[in-house]
């Protein structure tokens, strides 16, 4: 079975570091296998500019199987690039055509200052989940927590939520910067079991609470981040978020 090939201009965010003023910078690829994943385009480049003696672009990556969100990037305008509920590390090469160009940057949120090049700093989304995503009290082993009847609606709906993998593509590409898709999953998948319920007023607040001040905007319901969130992840957990958090307010 034969491989296609394609040649790409890509126009390249170099940054040096956080301070450093970073700008745009144009690379010719040639050769690209259609069979290739676009990190492994993005290898082949790296390759290419280290025999020319250049700085190779730095980006972030870890398990390039859909699952850690480390390989955070806009392809030509869109959060993991064209195509739907795939991560940038799944998107493949044959999406593309010969002689394309792509604009490769990191993504843009005053939450995620630019480290170098493609790399940004996530870890106001981890210290959101420090606030509150987890379950704290004593819940008894596996065997305890299984005999727990859960109505199978509900455990899916829980399941979609948890499927969350913190990648940041919705803070990305919402036009206010908003982490409320991200936030209000890890809420909803915990307050929708029976082992989350006991902390669910003290977690809304706390995780709420964390997310307005680490500088992240708030949702309109553009519905951007849903569109771009590589695990199909639903703008109704925002709603139960809110839901969630009114009930902490006036009832806590």
């Amino acid at each position: 079975m034969s491989t296609t090939s394609i040649s790409l201009n890509l126009e390249i965010w170099r940054q040096k570091n956080s301070q450093a003023k970073g700008d745009f910078e144009t690379y010719k690829l040639s050769n690209v296998s259609t069979d290739m994943s676009f990190l492994e385009m993005l290898d082949v480049l790296n390759e290419q500019l280290t025999r020319e003696g250049q700085d190779p672009v730095a980006f972030d990556h870890d398990c390039r199987e859909g699952i850690c969100g480390m390989c955070a990037a806009v392809i030509n305008g869109i959060a993991h690039g064209p195509e739907p509920e795939t991560t940038l590390c799944q998107l493949h090469m044959r999406h593309f055509d010969d002689g394309d160009t792509l604009v490769i940057e990191p993504f843009r949120s005053r939450a995620f200052p630019i480290r170098k090049d493609l790399v940004i700093d996530r870890s106001s989304l981890d210290r959101i989940i420090q606030a509150g995503g987890y379950v704290s009290v004593n819940t008894g082993g596996t065997p305890d927590g299984n005999s727990i009847p859960i109505p199978s609606a509900t455990a899916e709906l829980a399941m979609d939520a948890a499927s969350c993998i913190g990648c940041g593509a919705c803070v990305a590409s919402c036009p206010n910067g908003a982490a409320m898709l991200f936030t209000g999953a890890k809420i909803s998948q915990l307050s929708l079991l029976a082992q989350g319920r006991p902390e669910r007023k003290e977690r809304a607040m706390a995780m709420v609470t964390t997310m307005d001040k680490e500088g992240f905007g708030n949702c309109t319901n553009e519905r951007e981040c849903e569109a771009v969130c590589p695990k199909g992840i639903s703008i109704r957990h925002i709603a139960r978020m809110n839901r969630e958090f009114v009930k902490a307010s006036f009832f806590g």
